[in-house]
C-alpha cells in the first residue's frame, strides 16, 4: 500500500473504511483528504466535477437520511499502488427518510438499497469515480414509481430546459484514469457471459449460471435462478434492442476465504426502440450505466448483482419527449 495512509492494512480496507469515515462516523471534511480537488463523479443522473460539489451532495443526504449507514458487501480491484488502483465497491445501505430532500418530504419509511461503485486510488487520494445507486429501489419504497420520480425531479428542477441533464457520452468529462482492468479468467468470463446476452444469446443464461444462482437486480429484485435472470436481461435489452454494448471495465480476482469473482463496468447507448422495461417505445436516444458483479462457483455463475438507474434512464426518456 506505498503511499496510502498505514491505518489501511490493504485497498478493500481502505475503500470500506474511508466509506465508513465520511459518512457513519460524519468525517465529511475528510473528503477535502481523500477526495482530489477536482475529481470526476459521474452517476447516471450527473456529473459532478470536484470535492466541493461532491461535500455539498454528501451534506444533503445525510440531512435526508441522517442515520444511513453503508456495510460493504465486497472490493473487487485491479492495479497496484504505483500506477493507481482500481475498486468496485458493492454496498448495502439501510437509512431511514427523515429529512425533506431530492426524493421530497420526509416519509420516516426505512429503506435498503444497493449501490456500485467504481473508484480510482492513488496515493491515498481517489481522483475518479463511477457511482451508481438503485435509485428505482429508493423511489419504490418511498412510494413511487421511477417514471413518476423523473417526471417530477424535472419539474422541480425547473423543467426540461434547465434541469440537470443525466450522464450521457455528450455529457461524460474525462477523467485521470484510463485503465480498463486485468487479464483474469474470471473476468474474460463474466464479460462474455454479459456480451453473449446483449447479443440476444439468452441460452447463456442456462448454460452458465448456477440453477440456484442468487440474483440482486436493478429496482430492489432479489429472485433466484433462470428464470428470474432471463426476465431481468431480457427486460432490459429488449427496451434497447439496437443499442451499442460496451465493455468499459473489466476485473476478476481470486483471493482467499473468497469464491472467483469478477466485476465490469458497461453501457448501452441508443434508442428505445423496443417493448421491454421501459413501456412503449419511444425512440429516444438513451444512455445506460451499468455494472456487475459475479461470484462463480462449481455450477457456474452463482450470484449476478447487476445495478443501473432506472429514474435517470426514465428521465432521458422524458426529456425526448418534451
Amino acid at each position: 500500500m506505498k503511499g496510502f495512509d498505514p491505518k489501511f492494512r490493504d485497498f478493500p480496507d481502505y475503500i470500506i473504511g474511508i466509506t465508513r469515515e465520511i459518512w457513519e462516523d460524519r468525517g465529511i471534511h475528510t473528503l477535502h483528504d481523500y477526495y482530489a480537488p477536482d475529481i470526476v463523479v459521474r452517476a447516471p443522473g450527473s456529473v459532478v466535477v470536484g470535492n466541493t460539489g461532491v461535500i455539498g451532495a454528501t451534506m444533503a443526504t445525510l440531512h435526508e437520511f441522517p442515520d444511513r449507514v453503508l456495510l460493504g458487501e465486497d472490493v473487487i480491484w485491479s492495479g497496484d499502488p504505483e500506477a493507481g488502483m482500481l475498486s468496485s465497491h458493492r454496498i448495502l445501505s439501510m437509512a431511514t427518510h427523515a429529512g425533506d430532500g431530492v426524493y421530497g418530504r420526509a416519509t420516516g419509511k426505512r429503506l435498503t438499497y444497493r449501490i456500485l461503485a467504481d473508484c480510482h486510488a492513488k496515493d491515498n487520494v481517489i481522483d475518479d469515480e463511477w457511482l451508481i445507486r438503485d435509485q428505482g429501489a429508493i423511489v419504490r419504497q418511498l412510494g413511487w414509481e421511477p417514471r413518476d420520480y423523473a417526471a417530477d425531479l424535472i419539474a422541480r428542477e425547473g423543467g426540461p430546459g434547465a434541469c440537470v441533464k443525466p450522464l450521457s457520452p455528450e455529457t461524460d468529462r474525462p477523467g485521470p484514469y484510463t485503465g480498463t482492468g486485468n487479464d483474469s479468467p474470471w473476468g474474460e468470463r463474466l464479460s462474455e457471459i454479459l456480451s453473449r446476452i446483449m447479443s440476444a444469446d439468452m441460452s447463456a443464461i442456462p448454460g452458465e449460471y448456477d440453477r440456484a444462482c442468487h440474483l440482486g437486480y436493478a429496482g430492489g429484485i432479489t429472485a433466484h435462478g433462470h428464470e428470474a435472470a432471463d426476465r431481468f436481461w431480457m427486460g432490459l435489452r429488449a427496451a434497447f434492442p439496437n443499442a451499442e454494448f460496451t465493455l468499459h471495465h473489466v476485473i476478476g480476482r481470486e483471493d482467499e476465504l473468497m469464491p472467483p469473482r469478477a466485476a465490469v463496468r458497461w453501457s448501452l447507448w441508443g434508442r428505445h426502440e423496443g417493448w421491454g422495461a421501459f413501456g412503449a417505445p419511444t425512440g429516444a436516444m438513451v444512455y445506460v450505466l451499468g455494472i456487475t458483479h459475479a461470484e462463480f462457483g462449481p455450477w457456474g455463475l452463482r450470484r449476478d448483482y447487476t445495478l443501473f438507474d432506472e429514474t435517470a434512464v426514465w428521465k432521458q426518456i422524458l426529456l425526448a419527449g418534451s
